[in-house]
């Protein structure tokens, strides 16, 4: 049956897609079962036992739409941050605050610079939207700050992406480095500073929030999908200046956001004591993925994420065999997209369960493949 007739130019032009491929998908497809789900940058460790009871207690009050101004939640992540109320707009997850983003900022055919092998879904939105994506190769597998500033005045680019600390890679760059990048930029260049994972990075990788709060052009996106455990509740903010904060007012889906996921946020904010023990897990969790690697003669590279890129020291087809070759024993893991990145697999925390059947599962796979 064909489709309908009068969808957009650029819609009709598209293909039909999206930036990831879920384990749920795989196992579809392929008829196999997920015993250790460490592939999709969750933390397996889950959320905080009083989050899941506060969801519990306030399940009954589902039938109402959650505050369309968002404002109890917006005004403690104000407090936690120490920044005003209006500095602060929320969203259903970091992904749907970058599509509000390019749709505030991108007109088709304008360019958007970010990372050659950067965050997928950034460049899904880009390309939905019509604009032109110009791209950055990494250096040293990080971020290249020189390059992406040069792409931005060549280009006289309206938008950039910059994600701290890096997905897909785990690399960082000190936070005095990501302020002089920050304020290089011209002032009619948007920059998103995605912080995903600003909660799991060493000490002096982050720039205070008082560093960049007075500049209009700067989008810190953070989220509750990482170190909170909420990645299915879908809740991410922005922090910048008021102005532009209000900005995602005027397009936003104002009874977007989950009632339930607002009542788990708001809890996981109030637990800070569990965040600290998740955050060390974490740590573990990642020495453990290294230790693994490296008993197997693969280079696990530094992280200050809630994955370890590992190098596999050939090439993508056998990185994509050892990726393939570990689902064949229930074992999800992904690996970065783009050469010379794609030499790597990628390996998610989780709980020692699923540490386990990886450290079981990796000598095999790379001994069929010899």
């Amino acid at each position: 049956m064909s489709a309908f007739s009068r969808f957009t130019p650029l819609a009709s032009a598209l293909p039909s897609t999206v930036p990831f491929v879920g384990p749920e998908a795989i196992e579809r497809q392929r008829g196999l079962h997920v015993k250790a789900r460490i592939g999709a940058n969750e933390n397996g460790f889950g959320p905080a036992p009083s989050v899941l009871a506060a969801m519990r207690e306030q399940a009954g009050e589902i039938w109402k739409y959650n505050d369309p101004e968002n404002y109890v939640l917006r005004e403690a992540l104000a407090n936690h941050l120490g920044v005003g109320i209006d500095s602060i707009a929320i969203g259903g997850g970091i992904d749907e605050l970058l599509g509000q983003i390019v749709r505030l900022v991108i007109e088709p055919g304008a360019p958007v610079v970010t990372s050659l092998g950067g965050y997928p879904t950034f460049n899904f939105h880009v390309t939905g939207f019509g604009g032109r994506l110009v791209t950055v190769p990494y250096a040293s597998d990080r971020e290249d700050l020189d390059g992406l500033l040069e792409a931005v005045k060549r280009e006289n680019a309206p938008l950039v992406y910059f994600a701290n600390p890096d997905n897909p890679m785990g690399s960082w760059w000190d936070g005095e480095s990501i302020v002089a990048f920050a304020r290089a930029l011209p002032e009619t260049t948007m920059l998103i500073l995605d912080e995903a994972y600003s909660e799991t990075g060493p000490a002096g990788s982050l720039p205070s929030i008082d560093a960049l709060i007075d500049l209009p052009n700067i989008v810190r996106t953070r989220t509750f999908s990482k170190a909170y455990g909420l990645a299915g509740a879908r809740v991410g903010y922005v922090i910048s200046t008021p102005a532009t904060a209000r900005a995602f007012d005027k397009i936003r889906n104002h009874f977007g956001m989950n009632r339930l996921a607002t009542v788990a946020a708001l809890a996981a904010l109030k637990d800070q004591a569990y965040l600290a023990e998740v955050v060390a897990n974490i740590h573990g969790a990642r020495d453990r993925i290294a230790g693994i690697a490296k008993a197997n003669g693969l280079l696990p590279l530094a992280s200050a994420t809630n994955f370890v890129a590992i190098d596999a020291g050939r090439d993508g087809t056998y990185a994509r065999a050892i990726v393939d070759g570990l689902m064949q024993h229930g074992v999800f893991i992904r690996m970065p997209g783009v050469a010379p990145l794609n030499r790597c697999i990628r390996v998610s925390v989780g709980p020692e369960a699923d540490m386990a059947l990886f450290e079981e599962a990796l000598p095999q796979v790379l001994k069929a493949l010899g």
